[in-house]
């Protein structure tokens, strides 16, 4: 019998655009390797928007038979620390990439790029000015209307390079004068108005030490490290688009080993989601959140310390694509993509996390039965769990009423629901403390009915999960969800901080896991039955409190609310 599906090719994904530049470009010899580079500042932890950019530069580097280097562009002393630079490396590794050769430093090369400054002095392309900065936005012009040269534009190369030699000595305080490119006052891109290219700092720069009095600015550094590593295609967000004249204008007049071109893409712009640094370090610092590795965050390390599995950011990446339209991606396909990863691959655990305690009266108190449970429903290579069984049990209190409609499908004082891979029980009693509350259940076995339907015939209304209560892994479970409420919590100019959900966070003490899971490692991902997705935590977690995390629910609980909205 033949397979109509045989000859069916599975549909190819249309190549993007920066794919195809880079195709056309090694098929007419513009480049013989492909070298990109991601090159991230050091002055906060990467979050879902970088990255996309770690998987384009590094994903085209390996298409092409390339390689990608990881570049610190380290110009700004002030801002910039060895913990930002740790916690960079660890997620490009963790979301399965390895950079070419050493990790690079833009500061590796700040003597270079001084003598690449003196360079444009030399040629009349640079000069040292004295205004202030009030004066300098005044000189600068407006979107509509031409810059003024400043009174300093047309000091002699001499004057120009003894000045910037007295800079570097340390001779001015800071913001006395900077290092200005001479290029035009009257470009209506305001960028090519006579950019400052090097100004006066006394930090203490992370990797330089105390070494510089003066630093780069980010637009100097940035083309000429490139041209440096002879970086082939130059890949950056939007934003950098009007600095492109600029990028090409620097490496036009400096004597570069290497000519890179800059391309632009649109970065990731998601819902419920913010991605300023600025104002997630806001977060940080006024304890909203448990640093910047908090599971809510929508850093790479908060991302990773939640259970989010690499390789669902990856394909969240490929799938939305690379264009330069900027557009707003729903979260809810961030979500999906780390529910389908986690479904193909997560073992399968039982964890009460409500617990109310269930007493067989006709099981015999001293017997332990051992159940066994796939460890997943269709991948046997995951072999299988035993489940200790016993008179004495956990299910969770959602799980149990005295009375209910015929859409409750759930254990109810009378009626007959099965425990998932074991028996079915029927309801006789509920115990109840001083205030009302019910504390535990007694109920019968059915007999003969491990795998199989009651002889009566009088079936169960459902199936609940449960864990034995004489031997179990007490645990603290952590649900997470999304930080905002609102879709868009920063638009407009809001205060993003109205908008932080207040159930972003629900904390269950003395959880009742099954036996199994006092095996489990950091990294290893379970999915607990009808409850979600759930790792260790890698901060708070021990050997003797272990404290899982909700990565995420088994369906989209947001979806009914913004139905609604």
């Amino acid at each position: 019998m033949s397979d109509n599906n045989a000859n069916e090719k599975t549909p190819v994904k249309p190549a993007h655009f920066i794919q195809n530049i880079i195709r056309k470009d090694l098929e007419q010899g513009v480049v013989k390797q492909v070298v990109t580079r991601f090159p991230p500042e050091p002055n906060g932890y990467l979050h879902i928007g970088h990255a996309k950019s770690i998987c384009l530069n590094f994903s085209m580097a390996e298409e092409f038979g390339g390689v990608c280097n990881l570049r610190f562009d380290d110009t700004n002393p002030e801002k910039e620390n060895e913990e930002y630079v740790n916690s960079i490396k660890e997620d490009v590794q963790w979301l399965g990439y390895q950079w070419h050769g050493e990790v690079r430093f833009t500061s590796d090369y700040f003597e270079q790029l001084y003598q690449w400054a003196v360079h444009l002095i030399e040629q009349g392309n640079a000069y040292v000015c004295h205004l202030s900065p009030d004066e300098a936005r005044e000189y600068r012009g407006t979107l509509t209307e031409p810059g003024v040269n400043s009174p300093y534009r047309d000091r002699s190369v001499a004057e120009n390079l003894e000045l910037f030699t007295q800079m570097r000595e340390g001779k001015f305080a800071e913001g006395h004068c900077v290092l200005r490119a001479k290029i035009d006052m009257a470009s209506p891109n305001i960028n090519m108005r006579d950019p400052i290219i090097y100004r006066i700092k006394y930090a203490a720069h992370h990797n330089t030490g105390d070494t510089w009095k003066i630093y780069p600015s980010y637009d100097f550094a940035h083309g000429q490290s490139d041209a440096i590593e002879g970086i082939t295609h130059s890949i950056c967000t939007l934003e950098f688009e009007d600095h492109r004249p600029l990028y090409d204008w620097l490496l036009d007049h400096l004597p570069v080993p290497a000519r890179p071109r800059q391309y632009e893409f649109a970065r990731l712009n998601i819902n419920y989601t913010i991605t300023s640094k600025r104002k997630l370090k806001q977060l940080v610092d006024e304890n909203q959140v448990d640093g910047w590795d908090d599971p809510r965050m929508p850093t790479l390390s908060g991302m990773r310390r939640r259970g989010f599995p690499p390789e669902a950011l990856r394909n969240f990446c490929a799938q939305i694509g690379v264009t330069r339209a900027d557009s707003v991606v729903d979260v809810s396909m961030l979500e999906y993509a780390v529910r389908d990863v986690l479904d193909k691959n997560a073992p399968r655990a039982m964890c009460v996390l409500r617990p109310l305690k269930v007493t067989l009266t006709n099981y015999p108190a001293d017997k332990v039965e051992t159940m066994r449970a796939p460890g997943h429903p269709v991948r046997d290579d995951l072999g299988e769990r035993l489940l200790p069984f016993s008179s004495s049990l956990y299910i969770d209190q959602d799980d149990f009423r005295e009375e209910a409609n015929k859409k409750y499908k759930r254990l109810v004082l009378g009626k007959r629901v099965r425990l998932r891979n074991a028996y079915i029980i029927e309801a006789d009693e509920a115990i109840k403390d001083e205030q009302g509350n019910v504390v535990e259940v007694r109920a019968r076995v059915i007999e003969d009915t491990l795998g199989q339907d009651p002889a009566d015939g009088v079936k169960a209304r459902g199936v609940i999960h449960w864990v034995c209560a004489k031997d179990n892994l007490n645990c603290e479970v952590r649900l997470y969800d999304r930080l905002f409420t609102d879709p868009a919590p920063d638009a407009g100019g809001k205060d993003f901080m109205q908008s932080l959900n207040p159930h972003s966070l629900e904390v269950l003490k003395n959880c009742k896991a099954e036996i199994s899971l006092s095996s489990a490692k950091l990294d290893e991902h379970f999915q607990f039955e009808r409850e979600g997705y759930f790792c260790l935590d890698r901060k708070y977690s021990t050997a003797e409190q272990p404290v899982f995390n909700r990565a995420i629910g088994l369906r989209d609980s947001w979806a009914k609310i913004e139905q609604t909205q």
